[in-house]
């Protein structure tokens, strides 16, 4: 279990003085590894890659749950360099913008029209504004017991990294516990008239109670707010359409991105026609200026975005997640129990978007313990932030990760009798990617 990162190590180094945060996303950042075992990545295959070291590891929730194929998976590849040699982006719609949102449609057939973007930022401020425009009202409420909708300002204001942002922005934004209608028709009762939309993701890292999304959606109906469901990570993971696809709920308004692409760049907003069309040219209220990117449609992406939407319909992608993540599942699960861990290194989430928690001796979450974990993971060859599959994912992938994290609890179980992890830990704690002092 011997491994070189001087090369990431002076990687690392470089990208600080040249990029804040040495990262284009804070969740890839260097502070979420072990110290000086954070790899910078060369390139990848499949559901492996290879740092600059030249370490090569079985990873996990590649490109942040966005490569579900595998990283450079053939059909892909092909569709994006046919496009490239026909050229990516015109002062006109690409006939290739009509296909995508025809497949698109096709694959989640509870949207009526779709607008492609380039991030997923920009899908669900959209959806946002959208429902503003269509309810004439000012807030918005979002599930406060999911992580991420957004980098902009009606979002962020409400974490620890609001800095740059005006109080007024953070006040127009409140937020409704997921799975309480109780609490929820209380908000909306206390906002009367004031709320927009909920938006939130349709499930986490478990199913929603028995008729919750659907009592939810009529919640939010009878007082006058719209539907948003934020898709990006269940989108195509869950099934092709998405959670609502699983549940059989449909949201007003709904975002994709992430696996869409299989790593290039392209997200969605979709939704109802008589909302969307608020952004065209065919409506009779006042103008929403929607979505207008110059990228949000190069021929390059949409094509792959094709492609991969062609390999899930035809390869049963979305069923193959699951399997590769229950074999996974159950495997860490057994070597956990075996080394006597099974309360502390927990396996949670739906088989195709697993993440795993890491408790310390009072079975509380810990920084210190997944630092320990994740160390003797990469040393084992093995990385990622969560246990989240790729469809490229091997019988042996599986089997060589389980052997690795059998080794790690073996090292997990020595900290918890000993009290302390640190001497197991190599360095300082990961640290929680929102946090107001670096």
């Amino acid at each position: 279990m011997t491994k070189a990162f001087s090369k990431s190590v002076a990687a690392n180094a470089r990208l600080h003085e040249l990029v804040p945060g040495g990262a284009h996303t804070y969740a890839k950042g260097e502070d979420q590894y072990p110290e000086n075992m954070a790899p910078v990545i060369s390139h990848g295959l499949g559901a492996h890659v290879w740092d600059v070291d030249g370490n090569e590891y079985v990873e996990y929730g590649s490109g942040l749950r966005a490569v579900s194929l595998g990283h450079a998976h053939p059909r892909v590849l092909e569709a994006v360099r046919r496009e490239l040699g026909r050229g990516s982006n015109f002062v006109r719609p690409s006939i290739l913008e009509l296909e995508a949102a025809e497949r698109f449609l096709a694959s989640v057939p509870t949207a009526e029209m779709v607008k492609f973007t380039k991030n997923g930022s920009d899908a669900t401020t959209a959806a946002v504004k959208l429902a503003r425009a269509v309810t004439g009202r000012p807030l918005v409420a979002l599930c406060a017991d999911h992580a991420f909708f957004s980098v902009d300002d009606w979002f962020i204001a409400r974490t620890p990294m609001s800095a740059g942002i005006p109080d007024e922005i953070g006040g127009l934004t409140v937020a409704f516990p997921y799975g309480d209608l109780a609490a929820t028709e209380e908000l909306l009762i206390r906002h009367e008239g004031q709320i927009a939309c909920l938006i939130l993701e349709a499930a986490t890292q478990h199913d929603p109670p028995a008729g919750y999304l659907e009592a939810l959606r009529d919640l939010a109906h009878r007082y006058g707010a719209l539907l948003i469901f934020d898709e990006m990570i269940t989108g195509f993971r869950f099934s092709e359409a998405g959670a609502q696809g699983v549940y059989g709920v449909t949201p007003d308004l709904s975002t994709f991105g992430k696996a869409l692409g299989n790593g290039f760049a392209v997200s969605a907003l979709a939704g109802r026609r008589e909302f969307m069309e608020r952004g065209g040219l065919r409506d009779d209220h006042e103008r929403v200026f929607l979505l207008s990117t110059t990228h949000g449609a190069e021929t390059h992406a949409l094509a792959a975005a094709i492609a991969v939407m062609d390999v899930y319909r035809e390869e049963g992608i979305a069923e193959r997640l699951h399997e590769r993540g229950e074999t996974l599942a159950a495997g860490v699960r057994e070597v956990a129990a075996a080394a006597g861990v099974e309360d502390h290194v927990v396996v949670r989430g739906r088989a195709s978007n697993l993440v795993f928690a890491t408790l310390d001796q009072d079975l509380r979450p810990s920084q210190e313990y997944r630092t320990l974990f994740l160390r003797e993971l990469v040393l084992g060859g093995v990385i990622g932030p969560s246990f989240v599959v790729s469809a490229a994912l091997t019988d042996d992938d599986i089997a060589h990760t389980v052997d690795t994290v059998a080794e790690a609890c073996v090292v997990y179980r020595k900290a918890l009798d000993a009290g302390d992890p640190k001497g197991w830990m190599g360095g300082r704690p990961v640290k929680p990617v929102f946090r107001r002092y670096a």
